[in-house]
């Protein structure tokens, strides 16, 4: 059965623990960055960073600032616009993992033209691909698929302090979702689950999708 996250942002602490541990799992280096005057860093995902924490900050009613922070990463959706996309030009570029769901760009998206890259960011509703101009290859999550495959979870999963972050078959992923969400809305009555009908990655927002990332939610 495919595997699916949950991503209780009401839980995230903005430690980026998560992003690091990505990093260092897939042995990606650092990138050359600066002060822009926010706490994200990088600014954007990149060939370098498969995760990024968005921080996101606004006034409330009462006046009050409230930060949302948003752990931004592939969705692996279920029926994967990117890959029909990439197929059109090279067929397996990009490839849904029958076992667990896992959207995969391969070997094979080095073949792309910078403009076929190009179009398969921009078919994504979630804007996550990257095309990795030293490389020649499309880059993204991958699931930490090595590691299921030895029956461990995404290090993202296995490093977050907070229990932000869940990991498991669909079905029981599915009622944990539900589970988290009620608990939720006693605290934050416009909670709400993000295209958990269309995603591998389902997102537990307190707010609309506006106070946290445009492409936080496909609608």
């Amino acid at each position: 059965m495919p595997k699916t996250f949950l991503i209780d942002t009401t839980r995230c602490t903005a430690c980026r623990g998560c992003q690091l541990a990505c990093k260092e799992w897939h042995d990606l280096p650092a990138n050359a960055t600066k002060q822009r005057g926010t706490h994200q860093n990088p600014p954007d995902l990149n060939p370098n960073n498969y995760k990024i924490v968005r921080f996101h900050e606004h006034l409330n009613a009462a006046g009050d600032v409230v930060w949302n922070f948003f752990p931004d990463q592939c969705r692996h959706c279920l029926s994967p616009v990117c890959v029909d996309v990439a197929d059109m030009t090279v067929p397996g570029a990009l490839v849904k993992d029958a076992k667990t769901g896992a959207v995969l760009a391969t070997e094979k998206s080095a073949k792309l033209s910078v403009e076929d890259a190009r179009a398969v960011t921009e078919a994504c509703p979630y804007n996550i691909p990257r095309y990795d101009a030293a490389t020649k290859r499309i880059t993204k999550c991958d699931m930490c698929i090595d590691r299921l495959e030895a029956e461990l979870p995404p290090i993202c999963v296995k490093t977050c302090p907070t229990g932000a972050m869940v990991f498991d078959e669909r079905e029981a992923l599915l009622a944990v979702a539900q589970q988290r969400l009620a608990a939720a809305k006693e605290r934050f009555p416009k909670a709400h689950l993000v295209d958990a009908e269309d995603v591998s990655v389902i997102y537990l927002l307190a707010e609309e999708k506006e106070y946290y990332h445009e492409n936080a939610a496909f609608m």
